[in-house]
């Protein structure tokens, strides 16, 4: 698959995403961490070190999508989105990816989400995975969950009060799963 790719957002913005770079591993580590903190769909409740960021999510492949023009109000440099894909198992069964999203908060409801997901499978296909596989979504994370599935994802399990959220909320787990 030929990156980078663009992307006109529902802001307007032209959107750049291509593989992240080492000098980008920081403001990356800083959106997931912000992330983290929101509470609302990763299951990490402590932010992550350098060196833990490196383990999570640099073990394989990572992406990022930053602003393409130097004609915007946003920095060019700000990451708007970013997303890794790994296999999601070892060995005989290393055919299946996973993959994990951010997005900035205050880009939230323009199309980066979707811009991501559908490189990833794009990326995913050419990479020689079969398949991908979500293994926690949120149940609570409507704007995910729909996304996957007008994305072709199913449901394939659900792991009841698999989530403890921060204010003492319990939801469930969703497992979710696409061929290539």
């Amino acid at each position: 698959m030929q990156l980078p790719l663009y992307k006109i957002l529902k802001n307007g913005i032209r959107a750049k995403l291509d593989r992240m770079h080492s000098e980008e591993q920081e403001e990356v580590r800083k959106l997931l961490n912000l992330v983290i903190v929101e509470g609302k769909t990763y299951p990490q409740n402590q932010l992550l070190s350098q060196s833990e960021f490196v383990n999570y999510w640099l073990s394989w492949d990572a992406f990022v999508v930053k602003v393409e023009s130097e004609f915007t109000i946003y920095d060019p440099k700000e990451i708007l989105g970013a997303f890794y894909l790994k296999p999601n198992f070892p060995g005989r069964c290393s055919h299946i990816c996973n993959a994990g999203f951010i997005v900035q908060p205050q880009m939230r409801g323009q199309g980066i989400g979707r811009f991501m997901g559908e490189a990833m499978l794009e990326i995913a296909a050419s990479l020689g995975f079969e398949a991908v596989m979500f293994n926690l979504v949120f149940a609570s994370n409507i704007a995910s969950i729909n996304l996957w599935k007008s994305l072709e994802f199913e449901t394939i399990g659900r792991i009841k009060n698999g989530v403890k959220l921060d204010a003492g909320e319990v939801v469930d787990a969703l497992i979710m799963y696409r061929q290539l």
